[in-house]
């Protein structure tokens, strides 16, 4: 058997000898050919250096990502390209998954498990050390947050073993920030194995779990919502934003009134700081998966469908409230469904011309 093991690394420079001499071990106790390929965001720590030592005597491979922003799920997919074996193994650098576990990974592939997961949470896991009651509940919360995606005990790991004939392709992949395994889990719509791990607490560097990670987290579960469920989560986006825009709508028209102008043309002048927001907000939420198109040329189009959505909304409170005999008693009912009705357009013509795709996209139909 052949594994190609893929450890992303950013300033890592104090671990990567015990890990390659710890994977050497556990490789030759196993009679099992070998590599490993660190997949680097550019450390400039001596990391390369040592690396290239190390490869004299070891099958230690070093890729740099240069002159690109830093993405562990790009690291890896990086590796992934380079490795020379389709049996994988992937696990981060920092001593916190055990490399002597890895045969144990490699075996539980096969038959109908795509992928062999290094769980945490799977009867006979555990983590070794003492964690904040923050982390905990950051890492519950995550799993939870996962649920509807994929079910498994510990979907937030980063160590795991798969086939690469088992991936989808690379164009069909979006991940964003830490948690390429869910990527590949949900996109590829993998079975998963868990095998319960000893997960250890690093033993040199430093942590790289920030508060700009956690939000690159919920881009990138958004992200996989809107691939399993389509257009329901697209909509419920669409219609977030526009929440938000009425917020800036609304406190726009207070303040030009405060500074003196009529409500009239207060009420004109807030619609489109409103429309401006909503168009970019859209464009890097909702519409993120769409190719980019010229801002001047969009927001124009975007302007336009919100302008179909607010007249269709009048028009629609108009025709309840005078043709329809309980609405008429019920103003407030009727522009409720006036809203819903008017956002509705907006979000057909901005779906349709705004945000324009190149070809269908399956998670739409």
């Amino acid at each position: 058997m052949s594994v190609s093991i893929v450890a992303p690394t950013y300033r890592e420079a104090d671990n990567i000898q015990p890990l390659a001499e710890r994977i050497r071990t556990a490789m030759e106790a196993a009679q099992v050919d070998w590599e490993l390929i660190l997949a680097d965001d550019d450390s400039g720590d001596g990391s390369e250096e040592l690396a290239r030592e190390l490869s004299g005597s070891l099958p230690v491979r070093f890729h740099v990502r240069r002159d690109r922003p830093r993405d562990l799920s790009q690291s890896v997919l990086d590796g992934i390209r380079l490795a020379r074996f389709d049996r994988l193994v992937v696990m981060d650098a920092d001593l916190s998954h055990p490399p002597e576990q890895i045969p144990e990974l490699l075996a539980a592939l096969g038959g109908d498990a795509e992928m062999a997961l290094g769980s945490r949470y799977a009867p006979g896991g555990r983590i070794d050390g003492a964690w904040s009651r923050y982390r905990t509940l950051n890492s519950r919360v995550a799993t939870w947050l996962t649920r509807p995606l994929i079910r498994c005990a510990d979907p937030m790991s980063g160590f795991f073993a798969v086939d690469r004939r088992r991936l989808p392709e690379a164009d069909e992949l979006a991940p964003v920030g830490f948690k390429i395994g869910l990527e590949l889990m949900v996109r590829g719509g993998l079975r998963v194995r868990e095998v319960p791990i000893r997960f250890d607490e690093r033993r040199g560097g430093s942590s790289k779990l920030t508060s700009h990670q956690q939000l690159a987290f919920l881009r990138h579960l958004f992200r996989l919502y809107r691939y399993r469920f389509g257009l329901p989560v697209r909509l419920l986006s669409f219609g977030a934003v526009g929440a938000t825009g009425l917020i800036v709508d609304t406190a726009v028209y207070l303040g030009l009134q405060a500074a003196g102008l009529g409500h009239l043309l207060a009420r004109f002048l807030s619609f489109w700081p409103a429309v401006t927001w909503n168009w970019r907000l859209n464009r890097m939420l909702t519409f993120d998966d769409r190719p980019p198109a010229r801002a001047v040329g969009q927001w124009t189009r975007f302007a336009f469908a919100s302008t179909v959505g607010l007249a269709t909304n009048v028009g629609s409170y108009a025709a309840l409230t005078s043709l329809v005999e309980p609405f008429k008693a019920r103003p407030l009912l009727a522009l409720f469904a006036g809203v819903a009705i008017g956002s509705a357009a907006n979000f057909a013509v901005a779906n349709r011309f705004v945000y324009r795709r190149r070809r269908p996209a399956a998670d739409d139909e």
